[in-house]
């Protein structure tokens, strides 16, 4: 597997070398197939990432935006990833609404949701019974519990194989999520990682012998390449002894 592990000095550090990795991987994939396909990750620390994003000169029309995980939510809740994400990148930029797919929470039946959209993500990637898909760029991170998109310590979300889309469960409350095959499809996978409250996760998911079902994180083995960018606050003390 062609992992590679960078500790960045700081917050700041980590969005500008992120940044520099994303646009090369987006601009990789245009001129390989003639669009990226990317999945977007929730939580506080992309959103500068996004911003960053939209600063950008892409061909928008040739990039199409996915979601990792969604919280069960409307669109317009303040937890919601996809509007994290159109403020921060999306609205900002001329983004052609068709080549955004959020994750649907309108049902009012998180695995009927989970269904639609995969039936999307087969219709979109023309994928036949059984296929998955393969993303050219999926970001993530990860919680202080090691969960990484909605796929938590010790729930059934963890042991879907059969499906694209399936319901995560932090604590009773109903989210959506990419599962772990799917996610270990993609072209390239790039965790950013920031806090120190993380470095007791990262231990064990950096272990050579460990817990996925306590530290679902280390499931994450994609097909392709497979990125750790972390601040100097989560990485410091991996400095120098992973590559």
């Amino acid at each position: 597997m062609n992992k590679k592990v960078e500790i960045l000095k700081d917050k700041n550090a980590l969005i500008e070398r992120s940044l520099s990795l994303v646009v090369t991987k987006i601009q990789q994939a245009i001129e390989s197939r003639g669009k990226c396909t990317i999945a977007l990750a929730g939580g506080n620390t992309p959103k500068p990432l996004y911003e960053a994003l939209a600063k950008q000169s892409f061909p928008w029309d040739k990039i199409e935006v996915f979601w990792g995980d969604e919280r069960y939510v409307s669109a317009d809740h303040l937890d919601s990833n996809q509007l994290m994400a159109r403020q921060a990148w999306l609205s900002k930029v001329d983004f052609p609404e068709t080549n955004i797919h959020p994750m649907s929470t309108t049902a009012g039946e998180p695995d009927l949701d989970a269904q639609r959209h995969e039936a999307e993500l087969q219709q979109f990637f023309r994928l036949a019974p059984g296929e998955f898909p393969h993303f050219d760029l999926i970001l993530l991170g990860i919680g202080d519990d090691g969960h990484t998109a909605s796929l938590f310590p010790q729930t059934d979300a963890l042991t879907v194989t059969d499906r694209l889309v399936t319901v995560g469960n932090k604590q009773g409350e109903p989210r959506l999520t990419f599962t772990v095959p799917l996610l270990n499809h993609a072209r390239c996978i790039v965790f950013i990682v920031s806090g120190e409250n993380k470095r007791p996760a990262l231990r064990e998911i950096f272990a050579p012998q460990g817990d996925e079902m306590m530290y679902p994180a280390r499931l994450i083995q994609p097909e392709g390449e497979l990125w750790w960018l972390l601040d100097h606050s989560a990485g410091a003390e991996f400095d120098g002894n992973l590559t």
